[in-house]
């Protein structure tokens, strides 16, 4: 028998014997509850066997039997009353427990602690996801609920990107966007606000301004998913149907991942180009430094733009260099994974630059503690479970934090086992529901995660999801493009562009741009077209150079 200790008035369990008693009554237990009818197994004990033990050490024993998953709506509020009533703390218990944390979850959790409850279950081994969708409608009536022929959940590049797509094949298409934010940015520019090139405010545009006038933007967070049947929940539990959902709302940031990294972050030589308001904090510690040691670092993949830690590093380099600052700035770059580049082809001319400036390479490496007053750094070395933490000094530390699905995602039942959207890598359609397509950083696709993929993928999934409406079967299908301009020196890009299986996919021949080597072309591409490109063409609707083609 093991108990499991949900909160301090309620623990669960699975089926316990009349030998158990004197154990659960020596932990405080004061009130057994038994979900598990009798006769449900061979070698179950009776639960009048249990109460005369419970009798004998002061315990109440309630029998509220339960079948395996057929819990009803009378049941959960049977349960509740029972629970509130019973004298603390309660051991509820049926075969695995399962049954008896279900009962309590929707008894006694609010919707806006879903995605806690389902964490907290994972800790105690249970597999809460599907609890979530009905404990956020709750209290909604099926008569209330919205119908769109199309919802996306997301108003980000991939998802105004998608909406204009499915608008220019399908001008009537009723489309809603859920996104809360009032802002969209180009997170591609922040590199360069980082180095000098870009000022903030051309990255950032009104979400009213940018998302396409034909759709219903609804300014809401999403809580959840029931794609049993085709819904999804908002924050305040209301519930919006679909005949097709694209769930596209970008990545989370975890800058709690790293010790003492939010308490300085903006201050003490600590920045990041990964937040609109930090991004020319760093462009003002590079002016600033002459000398001493300038750190870069780069979490466990996978992380939106895996280019973009060293564009920091090389860019920051650039300019010490042409200062004449370089020779008393010592450039160091730690990275969780072992090598540069996750695409060998381009390693070369990425290493010509690592010599020219002069950086230490420091592989396995994961930051996981700053103290920014201090100006102390500590990496965990990965490739060495036993290997003590590494502390070094800094007087600038640009971090990159790690990152992973959204909370609400994560807590949902469309995700892989590490949390991510599990999709045909080709179709970006869900692996389990065929009416719920993703696209952009939320998928699992063993892609990059950069605009350029979301520009790729846009088409495709718009596409898709018309055949999909109109019940046809013969998908278009992605290739794993995505494309990194790696800002090696200020004037020059490694244009970094590849698919699946690190297959360079290159959109220029090699007398226009060889991207295997830096290039002014590329550069000129980077900071003069492709802003543009985005906001006139990938926002509009224009696919340029994007020919989704079928399987």
């Amino acid at each position: 028998m093991e108990l499991k200790r949900v909160n301090q008035d309620f623990y669960v369990a699975g089926q316990i014997t009349a030998d158990d008693v004197a154990k659960i009554a020596d932990q405080g237990i004061k009130t057994l509850i038994c979900n598990r009818p009798d006769g449900e197994g061979a070698d179950q004990p009776n639960v009048i066997e249990i109460e005369e033990a419970a009798q004998r050490y002061d315990l109440n024993l309630i029998y509220q039997p339960v079948t395996s998953g057929k819990i009803t709506d009378q049941q959960v509020t049977e349960f509740k009353q029972l629970y509130q009533n019973a004298q603390k703390p309660v051991l509820a218990y049926c075969r695995s427990g399962m049954r008896a944390i279900s009962l309590w979850a929707l008894a006694e959790v609010a919707p806006q602690d879903a995605a806690l409850l389902v964490e907290a279950g994972n800790k105690l081994g249970f597999n809460l996801k599907g609890l979530v969708p009905r404990i956020l409608k709750r209290d909604h009536e099926l008569a209330t609920i919205p119908c769109y022929s199309v919802v996306i959940v997301g108003a980000g590049a991939a998802g105004i990107s998608v909406a204009s797509s499915l608008l220019c094949r399908e001008p009537h298409l009723d489309i809603v966007i859920i996104d809360p934010a009032d802002t969209h940015y180009y997170q591609p520019g922040w590199t360069m606000v980082g180095g000098g090139i870009f000022k903030p405010q051309v990255t950032a545009r009104s979400m009213a301004s940018v998302i396409p006038s034909k759709v219903k933007w609804m300014k809401a967070a999403v809580a959840g998913f029931d794609p049993e049947h085709n819904q999804v929940i908002l924050e305040g539990c209301q519930p919006i149907q679909y005949k097709a959902l694209v769930v596209c709302p970008g990545l989370k940031l975890n800058w709690h991942g790293i010790e003492g990294l939010v308490e300085t972050l903006g201050k003490n030589g600590v920045t990041s180009n990964y937040r609109y308001d930090l991004a020319p904090y760093t462009w003002e510690l590079v002016q600033q430094l002459n000398g001493g040691k300038a750190i870069f670092t780069q979490p466990p993949m996978p992380i939106k733009c895996a280019g973009a830690p060293q564009k920091a590093m090389y860019l920051s380099a650039d300019y010490w260099l042409k200062q004449g600052k370089l020779k008393d700035i010592s450039i160091h770059f730690y990275n969780t994974g072992g090598v540069l580049f996750g695409v060998k082809e381009y390693v070369p001319a990425l290493m010509q630059y690592v010599e020219k400036y002069g950086s230490e390479l420091h592989f396995n490496h994961q930051l996981v503690k700053v103290d920014g007053p201090a100006k102390k750094a500590w990496f965990k070395v990965v490739s060495d479970e036993n290997a003590e933490l590494v502390e070094t000094d800094f007087d600038m530390l640009h971090v990159v934090p790690p990152q992973q699905a959204p909370d609400f995602i994560r807590a949902s039942t469309l995700t892989d086992d590490a949390g991510w959207v599990s999709v045909n890598p080709q179709t970006l359609q869900h692996t389990q529901h065929t009416n719920i397509f993703a696209l952009g950083d939320v998928m699992n696709a063993p892609n990059a995660k950069t605009a350029a993929a979301a520009r790729a993928q846009a088409p495709i999934v718009a596409v898709n999801v018309i055949m999909q409406l109109k019940g046809e079967k013969n998908l278009c299908e992605y290739n794993g493009y995505g494309s990194c301009p790696l800002t090696v020196e200020r004037g020059k890009i490694v244009l970094a562009e590849f698919g699946y299986g690190g297959k360079l996919l290159p959109s220029f021949p090699k007398w226009v741009i060889d991207g295997q080597k830096p290039s002014r072309l590329a550069w000129l591409l980077k900071e003069q077209i492709l802003p543009p490109i985005y906001w006139q063409g990938m926002l509009k609707g224009r696919e340029w150079m994007v020919k989704p083609e079928r399987g």
